[in-house]
């Protein structure tokens, strides 16, 4: 069916003035709204008045102009129906054919700092998925677009096909429409809930981004949805696995927790080493040297555009991923050479305390909030008080370890990983494979500082941190036998600094 009418109200107005020329030169007739009328006519484009065209005025700040059976009718009567038709008649509706409308910019009014409820309110669009919902439902005669990244497919098939569209874009646009709307339904209900603090319900939608290859396994399905392509970009490689996703998550919040330039290495979610310089090639050798096994196949990530001489060290081990805010072009040109490496840009902070962490269980999910920006305290419980260069190996240990699977242990100097243990049942345990580690790669423990995710539930753990060299620990704090932990401290002359805050990751 050809096109012959068009309304359009649209609150992005990315590309509506070439669109609308386009139509009206296939012959389509425009109806519009508010501010899309006036900067339409202003143009030069032909338009007619929704209040024109309804006989009724836009009214209430504007709260009120398409919610009108010459619209909604004009929308929903079925094309091959008699009575529907006859109806239309009667009343005088005219069929229309295409809608093009975007809806009021909620989520990002809600992004910006000190939004009040009344602001928010206000960007609830009523019109809008009204008419979207409504033209969606109808897909088998009309055609609708809520992305202006649709608008150049919906003139090119028009223009294919004699001013009409086909049954499989309309079927794909209306898909579209409910899944955008489900989106900004549920993101107005979460804001809701959390401002009036009754979260009674949890919902999320999310468009997708690509259908993975197979999930962790490859007998399990696996898709990635959301707006992932904001915060990254593959410049190069195979497709991106799932699990190389949930790594590439992994490494970016963890190096988010340095300001100096870092480069650390992942497996499995796990940081098997990070070291910090103003060379990135001296932060590379510092992280490499804590585990020389385990980055095989691993992820790799820095916070410094990466550079020759750090790509020319990287390329002589095995990696999936290596991700950086940018390539030097050498860099670039000397990892591309690895035809399935994956290299990835990364475009902006991944950190947000707004963000919630969403894990499936069992009959649900679960959610919370991120681990992230606690202000925590530097509590000295020993006699002895942390020199300035052990506080600074204490520093760094605790950005590490709220990244380590828990039971996590973290052996470290000023800036870099010495030996990290991880996921054990017994926090002794962790220790002993940190200490291994250390062992197994040459590093010596003596002077280290040692960082415990969660507090020592018996001195036990602290005695093996000292007897393998240890002079400092950071930890939480918290146990019933916290007296216990710091006499056996205090009888080593391990200094040791209790935060309040325990950082345990499942």
């Amino acid at each position: 069916m050809k096109v012959a009418r068009a309304l359009i109200s649209v609150s992005d107005k990315t590309g509506l003035v070439p669109l609308a020329r386009e139509l009206v030169a296939l012959g389509v007739e425009i109806i519009s709204t508010g501010g899309t009328a006036k900067l339409l006519a202003q143009e030069g484009v032909p338009v007619t008045e929704i209040s024109e065209y309804t006989g009724f005025p836009e009214m209430m700040d504007g709260r009120v102009k398409t919610l009108h059976p010459k619209v909604h009718g004009g929308l929903l009567h079925l094309r091959d129906n008699p009575e529907h038709c006859a109806q239309a008649k009667e009343h005088g509706i005219e069929p229309i054919d295409l809608v093009i409308v975007n809806l009021y910019p909620f989520e990002a009014t809600i992004a910006k700092p000190g939004v009040t409820l009344e602001e928010a309110i206000e960007q609830i669009d009523i019109g809008g998925p009204s008419m979207l919902r409504s033209a969606a439902k109808n897909y088998r005669s009309v055609t609708v677009v809520v992305d202006p990244a649709d608008y150049e497919e919906v003139i090119e098939t028009m223009k294919a096909n004699d001013g009409a569209t086909t049954l499989q874009l309309r079927e794909r646009l209306g898909i579209k429409v409910f899944v955008t709307t489900s989106k900004y339904d549920g993101a107005i209900a979460d804001f809701l809930n959390q401002e009036k603090e009754c979260a009674s319900s949890f919902s999320l939608s999310q468009p997708l981004v690509a259908q993975m290859r197979y999930g962790e396994n490859p007998h399990q399905t696996g898709a990635l949805y959301g707006d992932w392509d904001d915060y990254f970009e593959k410049l190069h490689g195979k497709e991106l696995s799932y699990n190389n996703i949930l790594d590439i998550t992994a490494a970016a919040e963890l190096i988010e927790e340095f300001g100096e330039p870092t480069v650390a290495i992942l497996k499995h979610t796990n940081p098997c080493g990070v070291g910090s310089d103003e060379d990135l090639r001296e932060a590379w050798d510092k992280a490499f040297a804590t585990d020389k096994q385990a980055p095989f196949g691993g992820i790799i990530i820095c916070n410094r555009p990466l550079t020759e001489p750090l790509a020319r060290a990287i390329s002589e081990i095995f990696s999936e991923v290596i991700i950086a805010p940018d390539f030097d072009s050498e860099a670039r040109a000397l990892l591309q050479k690895k035809k399935n490496l994956r290299l990835i840009r990364k475009l902006r902070g991944v950190q947000s305390k707004e963000d919630l962490l969403i894990r499936s269980v069992v009959g649900g999910v679960l959610t919370q909030s991120r681990d992230y920006g606690i202000d925590e305290e530097e509590r000295v419980v020993t006699k002895r008080a942390p020199s300035a260069d052990e506080l600074a190996a204490l520093r760094f240990a605790w950005k590490i370890v709220k990244h380590v699977k828990s039971n996590a242990i973290v052996y470290a100097g000023p800036d870099r990983t010495l030996g990290i243990g991880a996921g054990q049942m017994s926090r002794v345990d962790s220790s002993r494979i940190a200490i291994w580690k250390a062992k197994d790669a040459g590093l010596s423990l003596k002077g280290s500082a040692v960082g415990s995710d969660a507090f020592f539930p018996f001195p036990d753990g602290l005695v093996a941190a000292a007897e393998a060299g240890a002079t400092c620990a950071i930890q939480p704090g918290g146990s019933m036998r916290d007296a216990e932990v710091i006499a056996a401290a205090d009888e080593r002359d391990v200094a040791m600094i209790c935060t309040g805050f325990r950082h345990f990751k499942h």
